[in-house]
């Protein structure tokens, strides 16, 4: 009879809703957790209906159950990392930032605000309420248009990017990833996705203390990138908890992303999604 001979991998936390239709949340998440060796764990705080034409019905958890949840994975595993992905109402991001707030492990937050068209997914007060979750983030990872949102200003270009990530560790997170996707084309040179990463080096921040960094990975042409933010921050978060730093964690997953995109998963009738699969590599 062969003997047990079980494994001891680092665990990581998602705190997200659920996409019925498999591509992004706690679905690609977990996925992504997995291909990196590291095992995933779940606080549910919306079901959808949708699928990879859109979305269709979002129901939020009910706030004592997303407590709950959270309390019955942090009173059990050693949580080595923490994500946040969709959190849908003002009173569950209030529950969220209370419960990490005694978290011994890094936070990344992707703060899902603005969906693939554009459309605002929170309300003005669920929005306000993510100032205090950012405050404690290690890693707060905005696209363009999230970015817009949490500074109110635009971000169009690089140097748009890099300010908003200056405000976003302004408001107290130790860094800040805004991701290039949804930047104007003109303002980058050559068919590439730019990243900006501002990194507080624990000196006071503001204009001085931080350190930026620029990632530029090939840009894949396909609109099959739903799940691409959820994959990343969930593979930044996956790094983390086997010990990487922000830097190391960050400039990996970035680079990986163009292979999750390439090999994207071409499902159902509307634009696929990314490949978490693809990520995870040393």
């Amino acid at each position: 009879m062969p003997e047990y001979d079980p494994v001891d991998p680092p665990v990581a936390l998602t705190i997200a809703g659920s996409d019925s239709g498999g591509g992004a949340g706690i679905q690609a998440d977990l996925t992504a957790m997995t291909a990196h060796g590291v095992f995933g764990t779940a606080v549910v705080t919306a079901t959808t209906a949708q699928n990879t034409r859109g979305v269709e019905d979002v129901t939020p958890v009910p706030v004592d159950h997303v407590a709950s949840q959270y309390a019955a994975v942090a009173g059990n595993f050693d949580v080595g990392a923490v994500k946040t992905g969709m959190l849908a109402t003002a009173e569950i991001v209030d529950a969220v930032t209370e419960a990490v707030a005694d978290a011994d492990a890094p936070l990344v937050v992707d703060p899902v605000m603005v969906a693939a068209t554009g459309d605002r997914l929170l309300s003005p007060a669920a929005e306000e309420a993510y100032e205090d979750l950012i405050a404690a983030a290690t890693l707060v990872t905005p696209n363009a248009d999230e970015a817009a949102v949490l500074t109110g200003e635009p971000v169009e270009t690089p140097a748009d990017a890099e300010a908003a990530g200056r405000a976003l560790v302004a408001l107290g997170a130790d860094a800040a990833l805004v991701k290039g996707g949804h930047l104007d084309g003109e303002s980058v040179e050559g068919d590439v996705v730019v990243d900006t990463l501002v990194r507080s080096d624990g000196a006071g921040g503001g204009e001085t203390g931080l350190t930026v960094d620029r990632f530029e990975t090939p840009r894949i042409d396909t609109d099959a990138t739903h799940g691409s933010g959820c994959a990343l921050s969930s593979a930044i978060a996956a790094r983390l908890a086997r010990g990487e730093s922000v830097r190391e964690a960050v400039g990996v997953a970035v680079e990986e992303m163009t292979e999750a995109v390439r090999r994207g998963y071409d499902v159902g009738v509307g634009p696929g999604a990314v490949n978490p699969t693809a990520l995870g590599g040393e």
